[in-house]
């Protein structure tokens, strides 16, 4: 599994030559994935610009639009196999919808209730004063936070 720095530097697309597949191929290797033609190519897909969080709905609907052939039960194994590596993290907004996003760094999350979208809250906007003690021969991996929002009416 890569590090959240380490991953987000090796994933920027800035540093990429024309062609990322030889990048990406290595990044997946490196992070103790197999390269297959599928992974390979839904990680151009989803590292192809900026940073974002996308369902598996989502990046199955822009697969088909170019013209990748993969199963949404594919995509969703992908995706968990790229969250497992540390590529992605997950972000849960209930108990039907997750979605997965480039940015690996620590920050929290709006989840924007009416469009379904999530967008990026910066870490040093949220302060958490204080976390329980884990249980015994536990380790706190990480702190997630989703502020459900919708707009008002009127």
């Amino acid at each position: 599994m890569l590090d959240n720095a380490l991953a987000n530097r090796l994933l920027d697309p800035r540093r990429w030559p024309a062609s990322r597949r030889p990048c990406l191929m290595a990044v997946l290797r490196m992070a103790g994935l197999r390269p297959t033609r599928q992974r390979v190519a839904l990680a151009e897909l989803l590292f192809a610009g900026k940073h974002r969080h996308v369902s598996a709905e989502e990046l199955h609907a822009e697969a088909e639009k170019s013209g990748t052939k993969v199963s949404l039960a594919t995509i969703y194994n992908t995706l968990h196999q790229f969250r497992e590596a540390g590529l992605l993290r997950e972000v849960t907004v209930d108990a039907s919808r997750s979605y997965f996003d480039t940015d690996t760094s620590d920050h929290y999350h709006f989840y924007i209730e009416d469009e379904r979208r999530i967008i990026d809250i910066p870490a040093d906007a949220v302060k958490v004063a204080s976390l329980p003690e884990p249980p015994a021969g536990m380790t706190i991996t990480h702190v997630d936070v989703v502020v459900r929002v919708r707009k008002i009416e009127g």
